[in-house]
């Protein structure tokens, strides 16, 4: 209590967003970001699979965990709002933006449960607005850290790694609805398997949405109602530029793997989690991997940032599919399963293919790569407004640090106001 009673005193005042701040704070609130979207990620991806299983419940554990996470977002919001420490003023603007559209949208979602009961699908309006307010939220958060943490001497390599560790945050929220899909097949599975995932109520409830009785087309309305080309085309024309914006504004050299490659691992590691606590497991979209390897790659080949828009969406396009294919085929899953009627599907499975990854329309292959060819040249433009293709990373700091306040030997604060005046030779142009 002695820590967090000086602390408040010290700290606990009134201030425009971009005050000098000391160089600890800064930091803390920063990596607090960190801490609050990783509770966010828990509750959320738990979620998807919570609602495979059983009938949507307000107070279930995954809203709660993620619940945690918001709580801590907005302690942040509010903190940088009135104390003006620790952010500036227009990634300030998106963090309040995009916190207020999640706020608004969680009782919209409860309202939409509400009049129209289970929401079949993670692709849902009010589902959206919870993912775009997120996004905004950490688009606030990125250039906040991009623009104002400590990038010299011990913290140099936290700059970097902070980004990264952002850019994946943005991927997973970016890339989430899509788990409809790697969740839905496995339903399918398991349902035509005679030991289904969800409980007798919440299947029962989904026909009873389509006057129909739970039969093969209400598992397949309740677990896969999206087209299938939504899965590939998504995929790489929305979410690969994200990936492609990161390698611009950090300057590492394997942003995209790294950003993919821990995302990865998180759902790897989750997967024998869900299995062991008896929830509906995912197909981890493992063909991700080769496609941000081949974003990192191209960005060795030392050419104009537009042309290289150009080669990457011929590239990155053909790698996508073909790593789509891969994935298939190493898991058993028929190639032509996007084709298939639910009959089929079952006669498929029955004769021992494996339904393991979403069916994919493999004609969507020219929609993805015009789609990734305008939004990585977007990407690209957008990088080239805000942050110069050619300015070194990181680049230089812009905001001023305060003199650190004093503590007594405990280290703990003393309570006193913290110095506003910045600290000689850190301030920047």
């Amino acid at each position: 209590m002695q820590r967090l009673s000086g602390f408040m005193r010290t700290y606990w005042s009134r201030g425009p967003a971009g005050r000098p701040t000391p160089r600890s704070l800064n930091v803390f609130m920063q990596r607090m970001w960190l801490l609050a979207l990783f509770f966010k990620l828990l509750g959320s991806s738990w979620d998807v699979s919570w609602h495979f299983k059983w009938l949507r419940d307000d107070l279930a554990p995954p809203h709660l965990i993620n619940t945690v996470g918001t709580g801590i977002a907005i302690g942040l919001v509010l903190a940088h709002s009135f104390t003006g420490y620790g952010v500036e003023k227009r990634s300030l603007r998106l963090m309040q933006l995009g916190t207020g559209i999640f706020v608004i949208a969680g009782p919209i979602d409860i309202i939409n449960h509400r009049i129209n009961g289970l929401d079949l699908t993670s692709w849902s309006p009010s589902h959206l607005l919870l993912y775009i307010g997120t996004a905004i939220m950490i688009a606030g958060v990125i250039r906040n850290w991009y623009r104002t943490y400590p990038r010299d001497g011990k913290l140099g390599w936290q700059w970097t790694a902070g980004l990264v560790a952002l850019w994946a945050f943005m991927f997973e929220d970016v890339f989430f609805p899509q788990l409809q899909q790697e969740y839905g097949i496995l339903e399918v599975a398991s349902w035509f398997s005679g030991n289904p995932y969800g409980e007798q109520t919440l299947l029962d409830f989904a026909a009873n949405q389509i006057g129909r009785p739970v039969d093969d087309i209400a598992i397949m309305h309740f677990a896969m109602p999206i087209p299938t080309w939504v899965y590939p085309v998504f995929g790489i024309a929305v979410c690969v530029p994200l990936l492609v914006f990161a390698r611009m504004m950090t300057g590492f050299r394997w942003t995209a793997t790294c950003a993919v490659g821990g995302y990865l691992a998180y759902r790897l590691i989750t997967w024998p989690l869900l299995v062991v606590g008896t929830f509906p497991p995912s197909s981890p979209p493992l063909w991700l991997l080769p496609v941000a390897i081949a974003v990192d790659v191209l960005f060795l080949v030392k050419i104009n940032g537009y042309l290289r828009a150009v080669l990457g969406a011929v590239v990155v396009t053909g790698v996508g599919f073909g790593a789509l294919a891969l994935h298939a085929l190493a898991l058993g899953t028929p190639l032509r399963l996007g084709s298939m009627t639910v009959e089929q599907m079952r006669a498929a499975y029955e004769a021992g293919d494996n339904l393991y990854t979403p069916p994919i329309a493999w004609w969507s292959w020219w929609v993805a790569g015009l789609g990734l060819l305008v939004t990585w040249l977007a990407a690209v433009a957008l990088a080239d407004r805000t942050m110069g293709l050619d300015t070194p990373r990181p680049p230089r700091i812009s905001v001023t640090f305060a003199p650190e306040p004093p503590r007594d030997a405990r280290g703990i604060l003393l309570g006193t106001q913290a110095d506003e005046n910045a600290e000689p030779g850190v301030r920047t142009a």
